[in-house]
């Protein structure tokens, strides 16, 4: 008897246990925090993914959970050079080991380099999905070679009109150097 597994209360022990495998190609529609980031939203956004769960032996203690997970988006996102769309590809790949619970993976988190996470019969596996793209996400969205010419001048007024009304402050010194002989 195969038993199903769902992604939104995914049993990640038994997951495991069975080297088991889920993939989806949902609409971005269903991660809000992640549509929340997107400019320019449509129903054909997709996040792709896949996750592969096995046991392995790993510090010398065998039947250790670990969980394989690849996502891949493209949200549409404003490039903070030229201000125009932009579409930033999103890619995540990773692994992650199951501890006993949080006190546990809180613990051994320092000294280790693995990313750990508290087993669970209910892990709500599009959360980690959405929390792995959200960090994927770039602080900066810019275009490689902007579309448009980017112009790197700024006016303000106010400035502008401050700086008018000032006097250079070396413009004493150009005038010393025209009184002195042979200057």
């Amino acid at each position: 008897m195969t038993k199903e597994h769902s992604p939104d209360r995914l049993d990640v022990k038994a997951f495991a246990q069975a080297g088991a495998h889920l993939s989806g190609h949902d609409t971005l529609l269903k991660y809000q925090r992640l549509a929340e980031e997107a400019k320019g939203l449509h129903p054909d956004l997709r996040v792709d993914w896949m996750a592969d769960g096995e046991l392995r032996t790993t510090h010398g203690i065998g039947g250790q959970v670990w969980l394989r997970l690849k996502a891949n988006a493209t949200l549409p996102m404003i490039c903070q050079r030229c201000l125009q769309p932009v579409d930033v590809p999103l890619e995540v790949d990773r692994e992650f080991r199951f501890v006993a619970d949080e006190a546990t993976a809180e613990a051994l988190d320092s000294d280790s380099e693995e990313d750990l996470l508290a087993l669970s019969r209910e892990f709500d596996l599009r959360e980690l999905i959405e929390d792995e793209l959200l960090m994927a996400l770039p602080v900066v969205p810019r275009h490689d070679e902007c579309p448009t010419e980017v112009r790197m001048a700024s006016s303000d007024e106010d400035f502008e009109e401050a700086s008018a009304q000032k006097p250079n402050p070396f413009a004493a010194l150009a005038g010393l150097r025209k009184d002195k002989p042979g200057g």
